[in-house]
């Protein structure tokens, strides 16, 4: 195979998909045409491709230990890697690189939310907060995911527009799709349990809805002890509890039947980078309530039914509204289809590729 010229660092690529390996595991096979060398302890993603092995315990499924981990290996590792191969640049699919070794950089940036929603002792917000604005001046360009996250770019990492281009995600059309299943009468969230998410916005909304409506709330997402005994303790305190589902998480398998059988996708995030689950949910033919924060907008347009983030009562109208009106559910879920085909891989993957071709 021919020597690359392109190192590719997926030293972040967990074995439990979730928003980021979900990116990259979709991007990369579009870089072909650059025949890149992949930095992975998951080969078996990538048959077609030039891998060199990498430790395995570098990402979030190891904790805080794992990011630790990959951290350092960036800085002492990664710029070996550089000077072993005949590279010319390395692309990160997270604001991640190693600083001041001259190693040619474009790094992806998703979001800015440990410095929107800062916890003050939290090593995420320090990192964003001191390493990443270093990051974003050292790269030779950074790629992000939606307007949203690319004027966050600019206002938190001090850099000029002409550094910053936007190359909006995507989903599997194959995989997130109308199965002609019939909804079941709950509403679904899916996503991380962080109060930003605005899951226990959600819980207080639904507790809110007469018992008489006979629906229930489930909750998709792996557990975090910091968060969700909270969320659990609160909808005990609202008399929900048998009603709120907490499901865990769900394999990638099993989503498009989770959200094709849902009355509605509830998502009232305070701010997203991109809006990932919002897009899946409306390929799915699912009704979607969400926010009109951050990048929702540009990922849901007029498809889905948007309110205010933090407002209960709006998000109680809106569950209401969905709960009792077919033709609603209806509208919502065919501009929803209409509105996912505008975004591809395929698009998102070939943006990246003319854009890594510009500095290679």
């Amino acid at each position: 195979m021919t020597d690359s010229k392109l190192l590719v660092n997926l030293a972040m690529l967990m074995e439990r998909p979730t928003g980021i390996s979900t990116y990259a595991l979709n991007v990369v096979p579009h870089l072909a045409d650059l025949t890149p060398t992949l930095l992975t302890a998951q080969p078996q993603h990538f048959p077609n491709f030039q891998t060199q092995a990498i430790p395995g315990d570098l990402t979030a499924e190891q904790g805080s230990k794992g990011h630790a981990r990959r951290l350092w290996w960036n800085q002492t590792e990664l710029p070996r890697h550089s000077k072993t191969h005949p590279s010319s640049l390395i692309f990160s699919p997270v604001p991640e690189m190693p600083l001041w070794r001259g190693c040619r950089t474009v790094v992806m940036v998703h979001d800015f939310i440990p410095l929107r929603f800062p916890r003050w002792r939290s090593p995420l917000t320090n990192y964003f907060r001191f390493i990443v604005p270093q990051i974003l001046d050292q790269a030779v360009h950074i790629i992000c995911n939606s307007q949203s996250t690319a004027d966050d770019v600019m206002r938190f990492g001090h850099v000029p527009a002409s550094k910053v281009t936007p190359i909006p995600l995507a989903y599997d059309a194959e995989h997130f799709k109308p199965l002609e299943l019939p909804r079941q009468n709950y509403f679904l969230y899916l996503g991380r349990h962080d109060p930003y998410k605005g899951v226990s916005q959600a819980i207080s909304a639904f507790a809110q809805l007469p018992q008489a409506a006979d629906c229930e709330f489930w909750i998709a997402g792996g557990a975090d002890s910091r968060f969700t005994p909270q969320l659990q303790a609160q909808a005990e305190a609202l008399s929900v509890s048998e009603r709120v589902k907490f499901l865990g998480y769900v394999p990638y398998k099993k989503l498009p039947e989770l959200l094709n059988q849902a009355i509605a996708f509830v998502f009232p995030s305070q701010w997203e980078g991109f809006g990932l689950p919002v897009l899946e949910a409306m390929a799915c033919g699912t009704p979607v309530i969400t926010s009109n924060a951050g990048a929702i907008p540009e990922v849901g347009s007029d498809a889905t039914l948007c309110i205010p983030p933090n407002d209960i009562s709006a998000l109680t109208s809106a569950l209401t509204e969905l709960l009792h009106d077919g033709q609603l559910q209806k509208q919502l879920s065919l501009k929803g289809l209409a509105q996912s085909q505008k975004f591809s891989w395929a698009e998102t993957g070939t943006k990246t590729l003319n854009k890594l071709k510009i500095y290679l």
